[in-house]
Order: C-alpha cells, then structure tokens, then sequence
C-alpha cells in the first residue's frame, strides 16, 4: 500500500532515494498518517504541514549525528515514522506504547525531548556549543513553529545564538500564513540563491576587502539590505545576529531541499523562514485545523469523530460559567495563553469579543497582564493548565500573590492527564501552590461543585486557585444559580462504624472523594470532602484526630508537599499522635496511558486505597 514507505526504516535508506521519488514519498507518508492518527487519536494538522519539511530535514542532514531538536514536538509523528517506528505508530499514546512526543530514551533520533513549546532554540544552540567545543562539523537545526515564537524563551535564545558563532540553523514553521505570491516560483528562487555558496562567498570576501575602508563598508552592508528588502520580507531577525533567507514554500521539496543543502554549508547562525499550511492534503483538517489539532479516533474518509457523546466535561462547565459570569459583572476578563479551545473559551470569545484576550505562548505574560488588570479594578480569570502554568511561578508568587490581587486561576487538566503523559500531567500544583502566602487553593468533587468554587473564587478579593481535572466527573445536575462556598470549610459526606476494630476517616480532595465513596462504602468508613487545600479546615481534622484512630488523606497530586502534607503539618502543629495514611501520585514521572488504568496503577482507585489501608492496619 506504501511501496516507498514501506522501504524506509531509517534515514539513511530516505537519503538513498533519488531526489525525484521525494514527492512521491510525501504523499504517502500523509496518507499513512492520516490512516494512523484515524485508528489512535492524537494530534493530526501540524503533522500533516510538515510532512515535506521533515522529508527534506532527514534527506539533508546527516541525523542522528546532525541534531533535529522539534518544538513543543506534537509535529514529529512523519519524523517517528521515518525514523524506525512507523510500525510501531499503532501503539501511539497507548500504555506501553510510543510517546506523542519526542523522547530522548525512545530513540537516538530525539534529540531533545519537549511537551510544551518555545525550548528548542535554547536547546539546539547549547548542542551546537557542545559541537564546537568538540570541534565536530555536526550541525543542530531548531525547527519551532511561529505560535511558539510568541514565547520570551524564544527571544531570549535568538538573542543569545545570535551573538555567538555557533552553527546553529534555526527554521520558522511558519503555519498561520497563506502562502502569498512573494512566496512562489520567484521568491523560492531568490532564496536558493541567496542562501547559495556564490552570493554567500562573495558576501564575505565583499566584508573583507571592504573592511579596510568603513565608510564604504557601512555603504554596502545598507545597500545590501535594502535590495534584500526589496525581494524578500522584511524581517527583525537579522537584527539578532542570523543570516536570513525565506520565506519559502514549505511543500515545495525541490526548493526546501536545494536551500537546506545550500545553508548546511554556511557558518555561524542560519535563520529559514518556511511557510507551511496545517492539515495540508487533508481537506477536513485544511478547513478547520484547530478542530484537528489534537483528535481522538475518527473516520478518516469525511473527519467524523468516532467517539460516543458523553457527559459534560469539567472544561465545558468552566466555559459556561465563564459566560454566565460575564453577563453578570462587566469587570471579568478572560485569558488565555493560546488554549481557547481547550480550556472552554470558544463561547465566552464569541459573546464577549472585547473581554477576551488570548495572548499567545506566554505564560509569564498572561499573568503579569492579569495582574496589571486587577491593579485597575478589573476582575481577570486566566484558564490555563497545570502543567503550563509551572512555567510562570514566579509571576505567580512575585506578580500576583505578593500584591495580594484579585486574579482567579482556572486551572485545567489538573492530576494525571492520560495518553498526552508526563509532560502534561498536572501532577504538582496542589504542593507549588500551596506554599504561597496570600493563596486561596480549591478542588472540586464534582461538577457542580466545580462552578460553586468558580463563583467563589471570584468573588474573593485576592488569589485564588480551582484545580479540575481533565475529562468528565460523575456526571452530577448542574445548578444554575451560583453560591460561595465558605472559605475553609470541608463537608462530611459520609460517616462510618469502622472497620477492623478501628474507626478510620478518609480526607479526600478533588477528583479522589468519588473512589473515597466507593471504598467508604465497602468498609463502612468516614469521608470528608475536604473542598480546600488551602486553607484547610483545621477544625474539622482537629476534632476528627480525637475521634479517629487513622485519618487517610487522598489526593490526585504528588504526595511530596501536596495536600497529604499538608494535614500532617497541621496535626504537628496541634500536638496529634493520630496514624496517618497519605495517599497520592507517587515520586516518578507516570507514564502515558489509560487515565483509569494510571490511577489503578498508582494505588488511587477503590481497590488500592483499600489494600494501602489494609496494609496500615497491620504496621
């Protein structure tokens, strides 16, 4: 079905094809990821822009002595399958299977490993110094795309490498462009000889027999500048100290291949504008790119999901709480670090255009502009996921927390995250939250209780936090009407005879109080919704540790400094003996896979809470 694809097992047998089967190649390899991505879900319209691109980075560079180093690396699917494990793509994001992102363990073709964005120029550039300092010819080629370019550490990279004379090439994915006429037959020619060894030989023995004279130097550096303004696009990034060439048709192979061949040649920083289209050839995903961003299972003959409608997501109730919120207060504002889809901001984006900022890869950014706002009397809420949010602590604890201002943060995908792993789970923001003065620290049960604690946060004068999971609850009526929960305050939800001789309390938090049900319902057990992290409600676990021979804390968040630890200080602080059991994500990185089946894994469903309790009891 795939003659040429099926022949390459690796690169060097992709570079023992004539150039003239390249397009050929191309085609099958996106119709074979289609055909993949249909059967396992993932992540579709950026692998799809780059299929030509990957082709061409392998046919060119000698890997994996050259370094590829991909950007946030949900576009490496055609650089997995042309390096060994295109059979292997039918366990894509399943347990035991490949990553959907790049590894440096999976293969020696990973350069780097990434799962969120902006990395690869400080990473590509740090292998280049290490080349040059071996004093290898190896080249490092960062290929990041221009959404990731929105970020600082991009700049910062840029700014760095370009004062340097490593030899680094650095490739703008550039796929939110139409391919305009200045990127046609003309331009791409222009490019290939600009980037060529003639005019880039000439260029510098021009500098040096120019150099004795600066006057004249100057002359010609300016006049070189603006003849290259007048046939490429302008572009800052010469400014940084690259040499620039592009843009350039991305799926056109002949040009990417004659401009790559020409650029491995040159010395010191290289920049390659290539403009690339998402979900190219696939007319589903060419239309609507971000609904084929990340997709479950699908047909691949029309683009219709597989999967059955189920209950309301906690990322649905956000969204609608978000607008029903706006329409009550003017002062709320909507931000997002460019996850509008997935964290529910679609509807609140349409409704209130002018209240809805998306700002972008930016993390750092996004908060530091909410808390711009609240300075100004405006009520910011900032949907992010936990794991993104790792990367603007400081201008959570500097910016926000330390000026005590009102900014919520609905945190999604908090806990373990599934097929997407480890690079996305939100496996630690219960402890580095926590630790923050002036935080106020919410996590929902269920639903409802989701859009409660939502209302409440924002109608608290100072930081607050609601940490949801991904995916769906226990599938609880969603009350309209809105109330504020009583900061600090937990629910007893059920209280228990004991079990073996003892009387035992499970403290849930979040997502756990459903499996706390289930085993307190086995053993005749107490459970407590604990509601908040922080601050926790002192006098319940005061007055439980004098009823109670073991209190049981659970939670989906790593056990080291997390909400189980929380407990503990406070039965310290009050001078308790009580044994205490906490129960969590423990000290490693969990693989991805099945959410149900990583939680079974970990000891958090009903049976192993009930096998580390019985255990307990037998110390």
């Amino acid at each position: 079905m795939y003659p040429l694809l099926d022949s390459i097992n690796s690169p060097d047998q992709l570079r023992d094809l004539d150039r003239k089967q390249l397009p050929a190649l191309a085609e099958e390899l996106r119709a074979f990821v289609i055909e993949s991505v249909s059967q396992t879900g993932g992540h579709l319209s950026s692998n799809l822009g780059v299929v030509e691109l990957t082709i061409a980075l392998h046919y060119v560079f000698n890997t994996p002595d050259d370094k590829l180093v991909w950007d946030v690396g949900h576009q490496t699917y055609p650089h997995k399958i042309l390096t060994g494990r295109r059979l292997a793509m039918s366990g894509l994001r399943k347990p035991g299977g490949i990553a959907g992102f790049p590894r440096r363990f999976e293969s020696e073709y990973d350069s780097f490993g990434a799962g969120h964005s902006s990395t690869s120029i400080s990473a590509a550039l740090g292998m280049a110094v290490a080349a040059q300092h071996a004093g290898s010819e190896r080249r490092a080629v960062a290929i990041i795309g221009d959404g990731s370019m929105t970020a600082g550490m991009a700049f910062e990279a840029l700014n760095n490498a370009g004062a340097m004379d490593a030899n680094l090439l650095v490739i703008l994915n550039d796929n939110d462009m139409s391919i305009s006429p200045n990127v046609g037959a003309l331009n791409n020619y222009l490019t290939r000889l600009m980037s060529g060894q003639l005019y880039n030989h000439l260029r510098s023995s021009t500098k040096k027999v120019l150099g004795v004279a600066p006057n004249i130097l100057e002359l010609a550096r300016r006049t070189e500048e603006h003849v290259k303004g007048m046939i490429t696009p302008s572009t800052l990034f010469e400014e940084f100290g690259f040499q620039y060439h592009g843009p350039i048709d991305g799926h056109d192979l002949d040009t990417l291949v004659a401009t790559l061949n020409n650029i491995r040649h040159l010395k010191g920083p290289q920049f390659l504008h290539v403009s690339t289209q998402k979900g190219k050839g696939y007319l589903p995903a060419e239309n609507n790119p971000g609904k084929f961003h990340g997709v479950g299972k699908f047909d691949p003959s029309n683009g219709d999901s597989l999967a059955a409608a189920g209950k309301k997501t906690y990322t649905q109730v956000f969204g609608e709480w978000l607008v029903d919120m706006a329409s009550q207060d003017e002062r709320l504002i909507g931000i997002t670090p460019a996850m509008s889809d997935g964290s529910g901001l679609n509807d609140f984006a349409e409704k209130y255009p002018k209240r809805f900022f998306d700002v972008g890869i930016a993390e750092q950014h996004a908060l530091t502009f909410a808390a711009g706002m609240a300075c100004d009397g405006l009520k910011p809420v900032v949907a992010i996921y936990s794991t993104f949010l790792q990367r603007a602590y400081d201008q959570l604890i500097h910016d926000i927390a330390l000026q005590n201002l009102p900014v919520v943060l609905a945190i999604d995908r908090a806990g373990l995250v599934g097929a997407d792993g480890p690079t996305h789970a939100g496996s630690f923001d219960l402890s580095f939250l926590r630790c923050i003065p002036n935080m106020v620290v919410m996590a929902p049960s269920d639903e409802n209780e989701c859009r409660q604690m939502l209302y409440t946060a924002f109608q608290y004068d100072g930081p607050t936090a609601v940490r949801y999971p991904r995916g769906c609850g226990s599938g609880v009526e969603i009350s309209k009407a809105m109330q504020a929960l009583p900061i600090g305050r937990a629910e007893v939800l059920r209280e228990g005879a004991g079990y073996s001789g003892k009387k035992i309390a499970l403290l849930a938090f979040g997502s756990m109080v459903s499996p706390a049900l289930e085993v307190a319902n086995t053993l005749d057990i107490t459970v407590a919704n604990m509601r908040f992290v922080k601050p926790l409600d002192v006098e319940l676990i005061a007055k439980l540790s004098t009823q109670y021979d073991l209190l049981v804390t659970i939670e989906e968040n790593a056990i080291m400094g997390g909400a189980g630890a929380a407990v503990m200080e406070v039965l310290q602080g009050i001078g308790s003996h009580i044994a205490i059991l906490c129960l969590g994500l423990p000290d490693v990185f969990i693989e991805h896979g099945v959410h149900e089946n990583m939680l079974a894994e970990c000891g958090l469903n009903a049976a192993g809470i009930i096998s580390a309790i019985e255990k307990k009891l037998t110390e």
